[in-house]
């Protein structure tokens, strides 16, 4: 991702002509046309959104050149109810789920930022925990390669990632053509292995080293893993996903599903 500054505010872009002329078509076939059209024009919008996604500025504080702040925010509001971010990014990656060989799983801790805190909210709708650095929540993602997520869950930051695991491969799309699955020895339970093998996947899984009967495994292929980790360094480049700042998980989600756009894109 390499924003371009515009010379007309000096407010840096990441949306360039090549990357309109896919991202508009999907837009319209998920949008509803109905309604007056907004101020703001739709590329407008999703630049201002990305742009308060890789700074981490408050809306309030969005440049003058995207509008009234509120109205961005409401529009952005709307979409998140609607999944409209996370259609897109499903949009987005459906070539590169139907022609993978491979699913590389990986998660992350997001450290909550004060501002995350606060609100009277049930810990259920929050998904943050305490862990050893503080409290977090923990991103898991199941990577086609090292720029495109095929799923991803959140769940709080002191959760271990094996119990997670079930829950995430359910967000795999129907279109996925992996037959490999390729996990750190974290993952490695005789729960998961045997699902794995029931539903014909090859496990690529180093054995814990307390395990009694040691797994064999690919050696090779295993070293395809670092793609799941340059994959949430890509998610991280985004301050709002180095930092969790929204105190509804909804709404963190919904920046996550904002960072596997712009990890594919850009």
């Amino acid at each position: 991702m390499n924003p371009i500054a515009n010379p007309d505010d000096g407010v840096r872009r990441v949306i360039t002509d090549e990357m309109w002329r896919r991202l508009e078509p999907m837009l319209r076939g998920i949008l509803n046309p109905r309604g007056r059209p907004p101020e703001l024009t739709l590329r407008e919008f999703l630049e201002a959104v990305f742009y308060w996604a890789r700074t981490g500025v408050g809306w309030r504080d969005l440049p003058p050149c995207f509008g009234q702040w509120d109205a961005v925010y409401n529009r952005w509001r709307r979409w998140e109810d609607r999944d409209v971010w996370k259609k897109l990014w499903r949009e987005l990656g459906k070539d590169a789920a139907a022609s993978s060989e491979r699913l590389l799983v990986d998660s992350t801790v997001v450290r909550a930022h004060q501002h995350s805190a606060g609100a009277k909210v049930a810990a259920s709708k929050r998904q943050t925990g305490r862990s050893r650095g503080g409290v977090g929540t923990k991103v898991h993602v199941i990577a086609c390669d090292a720029k495109t997520a095929l799923a991803v869950t959140l769940t709080p930051g002191q959760a271990h990632d094996a119990p997670a695991f079930e829950p995430t491969m359910l967000e795999i799309p129907e279109e996925t053509s992996a037959t490999a699955v390729i996990a750190d020895r974290g993952y490695d339970s005789d729960e998961i292995r045997e699902g794995l093998e029931d539903a014909a996947f090859e496990v690529v899984i180093p054995s814990r080293r307390n395990r009694v009967d040691p797994k064999k495994h690919d050696a090779t292929k295993y070293k395809l893993r670092n793609e799941a980790e340059r994959l949430i360094n890509r998610l991280k480049r985004l301050r709002r996903l180095a930092t969790r700042y929204e105190k509804l998980a909804t709404v963190f989600l919904a920046v996550v599903h904002v960072g596997c756009i712009l990890s594919i894109i850009a």
